[in-house]
């Protein structure tokens, strides 16, 4: 009798760059899982409602990455505490009863990537930017900041968004112009959340001595703020750190099998980015 078919993927838009079929199918090679197949689709707000209604009972679970992190919520059963606290979810598992429960490796995630490096407690922090990432980044840090964050943000609307987040996950959240993010550099924890190229210009404002820095970009790498911090002597963490570690969550979740296999995983990724 041969073994039933198991499938997951990675939905979002745009979807092609997602290094996530290659961290999960390194998984599924190096844990004897030949059953399993991960792919992925485009896949935007619209479509998710009858993507989700179009699954079988092969399907394990699902990725989800923007614009679906958010509006996949009123589609599930049941949502974790850690989603619950910044209102997304990457991590779609199907259970065995038929119900979708929702998760968010993307915290954890970052908490493993900075304890990685040694990481594990900080007397204050600096966040650049205000979107999505940020609000997992204030999660995270309202687990290992022992003090205030200040958020870097270009608008009154995003500082309202900032405070708002640290109002709810407890995070004493100050404010600052992002004329100013020279200064975020100093501080011992920094978690640059920016798209591409936003933070080229801070490179030359690098200080001496740097801290920690956590860009949560992988491609391009390094990023010119992540290689002067390098060159400083800073810790430098970066996105594929991230991706690698909740994708670790994310197959222990789908598969049931645990420890994933982080560093098949991680060199997977390195491949795939060096090849690009």
């Amino acid at each position: 009798m041969s073994t039933p078919k198991r499938r997951a993927a990675v939905l979002g838009s745009p979807i092609t760059h997602s290094l996530s079929p290659v961290l999960h199918r390194a998984a599924y090679a190096e844990l004897g899982l030949t059953h399993w197949s991960y792919d992925r689709f485009e896949v935007d707000e619209a479509g998710l409602p009858g993507f989700l209604a179009g699954l079988d009972s092969s399907w394990a679970g699902l990725s989800l990455t923007m614009p679906l992190k958010r509006a996949v919520l009123p589609l599930l059963d049941g949502i974790s505490d850690t989603a619950a606290s910044v209102e997304a979810v990457n991590t779609v598992v199907f259970t065995e009863d038929g119900r979708r429960v929702g998760d968010n490796t993307d915290i954890p995630g970052m908490i493993a990537a900075l304890r990685e490096r040694g990481v594990d407690k900080v007397e204050s922090a600096a966040v650049l930017g205000a979107g999505a990432t940020a609000s997992s980044a204030l999660a995270a840090l309202s687990r290992i900041c022992t003090g205030p964050v200040t958020a870097y943000v270009r608008s009154a609307a995003r500082a309202g968004e900032m405070r708002g987040w640290g109002n709810r996950l407890g995070v004493d959240v100050r404010i600052a112009d992002w004329a100013e993010a020279d200064v975020a550099l100093r501080a011992p924890l920094v978690i640059a959340t920016t798209p591409a190229g936003t933070t080229d210009a801070l490179a030359a404002e690098v200080p001496e001595r740097p801290g920690t820095l956590f860009d949560v970009l992988y491609e391009p790498w390094p990023t010119g703020l992540a290689a002067r911090w390098s060159a400083r002597g800073g810790a430098v963490v970066g996105g594929l750190d991230l991706l690698v570690h909740q994708a670790v969550l994310q197959v222990e979740q789908m598969t049931g099998r645990a420890p994933a296999p982080l560093e098949a995983m991680r060199r997977a990724g390195e491949r795939a980015l060096e090849a690009r």
